[in-house]
This record gives structure tokens, C-alpha cells and sequence, in this order.
């Protein structure tokens, strides 16, 4: 599982002592946090989880278009299951350039419209 730290330092190790982060670590720190909520009118578990796989993609093809400390909740719909990635993400950039987040260049690159 990946988790997105914020404003911390280091990680708790095995032996319970707390350890620094490794350099190469999935761990950002401080930049955008995302949140996913995927209930179960989009799916079974399977649906459920291959959708927040999908989601958390997306987001980290847009993590470096948002302002750092900026939170992200996406709330995933119950067509989110049948969308093309495309379409995710193309939700996606148009919701973040609604809310004003997000660079401009960033909005037109990546995406087909």
C-alpha cells in the first residue's frame, strides 16, 4: 500500500526504532496529498480496488501540476468502473482546473481532447 506522508520525517522501522527515509522512498513529503473514496455503488472489492489502482495512476500524473500542500479528495462515481483512463484523467485535470488548481500548461499536455 502507498501512503502519502505529510510533514514528516521518517518512517518507524521493523525494530520500532524511527529510521530516516530512504532517498528512492514512495513517500512525498509535503507535496499534494490525494484521497480516494471508492464505495461499493461503483463495484464488488475487485471493481473497488482496479478503480483505486487506476485513480491513484492518475494522480500521480497530475501530482506535479498541484501546489504543494494542497488536498485532493476524489470521490469516485459509480461510472468510474467503465471509464477509459483517458476519461479519468480528463475528469480529472477538468475538476483541478474548476477548483483553479493546477498549471495551465499542464491542463493542455497529456490529455487528448
Amino acid at each position: 500500500m502507498h501512503a502519502l506522508a505529510y510533514g514528516y520525517d521518517g518512517i518507524v522501522g521493523a525494530n520500532g526504532r524511527l529510521d530516516q527515509l530512504p532517498e528512492d522512498a514512495l513517500v512525498r513529503v509535503g507535496g499534494p496529498r490525494f484521497g480516494l473514496i471508492v464505495s461499493k455503488a461503483v463495484g464488488n472489492a475487485v471493481v473497488r480496488h482496479r478503480v483505486a489502482r487506476r485513480l491513484r495512476h492518475m494522480c500521480a500524473r497530475v501530482v506535479d501540476e498541484v501546489p504543494p500542500g494542497t488536498d485532493v479528495v476524489i470521490r469516485a462515481l459509480p461510472g468510474a468502473a467503465t471509464a477509459s483512463s483517458e476519461d479519468l484523467l480528463r475528469q480529472l485535470r477538468a475538476a483541478l482546473r474548476k477548483l483553479g488548481v493546477g498549471a495551465e500548461t499542464g491542463m493542455a499536455t497529456g490529455g487528448s481532447a
